[in-house]
């Protein structure tokens, strides 16, 4: 089963929070220094400590300027912002992982467009004002090796507050959310929540680098199934009078149950067709990660013999796969409504069995284990070596998995 973080984001979010959360849930901030040690920049230190906000105790996470670095900030403030290639370039030649390079120069290759577009500027003229931050290094790259060393394979999110009013940067005094939050929003299609309630301060939630983070790793904006193992409390900078400016994590593993992944049943019925079609068109929809195809035998109008063919796919390719149905056969239409599910655990062995090595597959409800089914190619690949009947050495296979497994304490 996967492991998963689910955000619950009810008081918005930025970088120093959610990292906070992963401290407060678990992460190692000595990992997290030496893992930010990779980078070519200086001048900072890490800190976490407790804290409370309305009742609730929170880890706030700074990054905190050396005195010296602060000094020459502030002296060089006025004509010296970080560009998005300098920043690309201290990612890069890093010693960081490779694929927390690639995302992390993602997160900040959007941020940058986003701030480009509102600015109506060339990108390798957009003015990184809070972007070329120490800070904001460190939020970015410290949250994807964050999660990346935790081992977080799915993120998900709640919906996202606001906050509302106004807020001062460096372009002025503007509305919550900043234009390149709700830029963010609007392009992830992220639904949103009002908050904090009206008898707390107006001002702002979301910051930019919280929201292109959690739009960046989210594959969906409701709770999903999760068995809860862990959870964490990362503190904002503001304390409201009766809410609790925190943004909570939750890790686990992803449960089994009625799958939350929004996948979609297309069908249509074709009486008109040449069949040589239905065997490209069904590995078509394969390499383009449908969840199943099949064909049923129907009798249509004046007796007609037909096929009804019926895709299984995530909500996410219902568009994609609909245009290939609509370019490779004759119809007219296509029928399309939600489905669910409910799914086995499902896990594959290979093991050195008395006839050859071999894999099989171990189907499992809850801690039992229903079914141990031996790989068809394999058997068939001993049977021929061996000169066996291939029901017997399915039977050999299997029987021998199952007692690989007891071995193993894998009941």
């Amino acid at each position: 089963m996967a492991k998963i973080a689910y955000f619950d984001c009810f008081s918005g979010a930025s970088g120093d929070m959610i990292i906070g959360s992963l401290l407060d849930a678990g992460l190692d901030l000595e990992v997290l220094r030496k893992g930010l040690a990779g980078l070519d920049f200086h001048g900072y230190k890490l800190t976490a400590e407790k804290v409370v906000r309305s009742g609730i105790t929170a880890t706030k996470f700074d990054v905190v300027m050396d005195e010296e670095e602060h000094e020459h900030h502030h002296e060089t403030s006025h004509h010296h912002h970080r560009g998005l290639t300098e920043i690309l370039n201290i990612i890069n030649t890093g010693q960081i992982p490779d694929n927390v390079k690639i995302k992390s120069s993602e997160i900040f290759r959007k941020l940058g467009t986003i701030e480009a577009g509102i600015h109506g500027v060339p990108l390798e003229e957009v003015h990184f004002h809070e972007l070329g931050a120490i800070d904001t290094i460190v939020d970015i790259v410290g949250t994807v090796l964050a999660l990346e060393t935790l081992k977080i394979e799915k993120v998900y999110s709640s919906p996202l507050a606001v906050g509302n009013g106004t807020v001062k940067t460096a372009h002025g005094v503007l509305p919550v959310p900043a234009p390149a939050t709700l830029q963010i929003l609007a392009d992830a299609g992220v639904p949103i929540v009002n908050a904090p309630p009206s008898e707390n301060p107006p001002g702002e939630l979301l910051t930019p680098t919280g929201a292109v983070l959690i739009t960046s790793f989210a594959k969906g904006y409701q709770q999903p199934n999760i068995k809860v193992e862990k959870t964490g409390y990362g503190a904002g900078n503001k304390q409201f009078l009766t809410w609790p400016n925190v943004v909570r994590v939750w890790i686990g593993e992803e449960t089994t149950g009625v799958s939350d992944d929004g996948l979609v049943l297309l069908e249509t019925n074709i009486d008109d067709m040449n069949p040589q079609i239905y065997g490209y068109l069904m590995e078509k929809l394969f390499a383009e990660k449908a969840a199943d195809v099949w064909f049923t035998p129907i009798q249509m109008k004046k007796n007609r013999p037909a096929i009804m063919l019926s895709v299984l796919a995530p909500a996410a390719l219902e568009t994609k796969l609909t245009e290939i149905i609509m370019r490779e056969t004759s119809t007219l239409g296509i029928r399309s409504r939600p489905v669910s599910r409910h799914m086995a655990q499902r896990e594959i062995i290979e093991f050195d069995s008395s006839l050859g090595r071999a894999k099989a597959k171990i189907k499992r409800f809850g801690k039992d284990i229903i079914a141990v089914s031996p790989e068809y190619d394999d058997c068939r690949r001993l049977a021929l070596e061996h000169n066996l009947p291939l029901s017997e050495v399915s039977r050999i296979v299997e029987s021998e998995a199952r007692r690989y497994l007891n071995e193993h304490n894998r009941p």
